[in-house]
C-alpha cells in the first residue's frame, strides 16, 4: 500500500480551518479546500482530551483506513483534514464509514456530485 500524501505544516492546517468548508458527523469533523496539486492530501487531528497516546494513535489509524478505503470515490485536488471525536473509537466500522461518506457528501467531495 502506498503512503498517503499528508499535510504536515501548521500553516496548512490553520488555512484549512479558517477558509475550508466543514461538516460534522457523529464520529468525525471534516475540513476540505481545493488545492492546486491535482491530488488529495490528508491531515488527521486527534485531541489530547480523547485519551493517551495509544488511544489517539488508534483513532488516527481508524480515520486513515476509512479514508484509504473510500479514496477512489473522492474528487481529486483537495486538502482534507479529519478531526476525531469520541465516537471515532467507540463506533463500529459501518458507523465510521457511513459518517465519513455523509460528511464528504455535505462538503461536495464525492465523485459524481454536482
Amino acid at each position: 500500500m502506498k503512503r498517503a500524501v499528508t499535510l504536515k505544516e501548521n500553516h496548512e492546517f490553520r488555512r484549512l480551518y479558517q477558509k475550508g468548508a466543514s461538516a460534522v458527523s457523529g464520529p468525525m469533523v471534516i475540513y476540505c479546500r481545493r488545492n492546486k496539486l491535482g491530488h488529495n492530501r490528508l491531515g488527521i487531528t486527534v485531541s489530547v482530551k480523547l485519551g493517551g497516546a495509544v488511544v489517539r494513535n488508534r483513532a488516527r489509524r481508524r480515520l486513515r483506513e476509512v479514508y484509504r478505503l473510500n479514496k477512489p470515490c473522492l474528487k481529486q485536488g483537495y486538502d482534507v483534514i479529519l478531526v476525531a471525536r469520541s465516537r471515532t473509537l467507540s463506533g463500529s466500522w459501518k458507523e465510521l464509514n457511513d459518517g465519513f461518506l455523509r460528511v464528504c457528501r455535505k462538503v461536495n467531495l464525492l465523485e459524481g456530485q454536482a
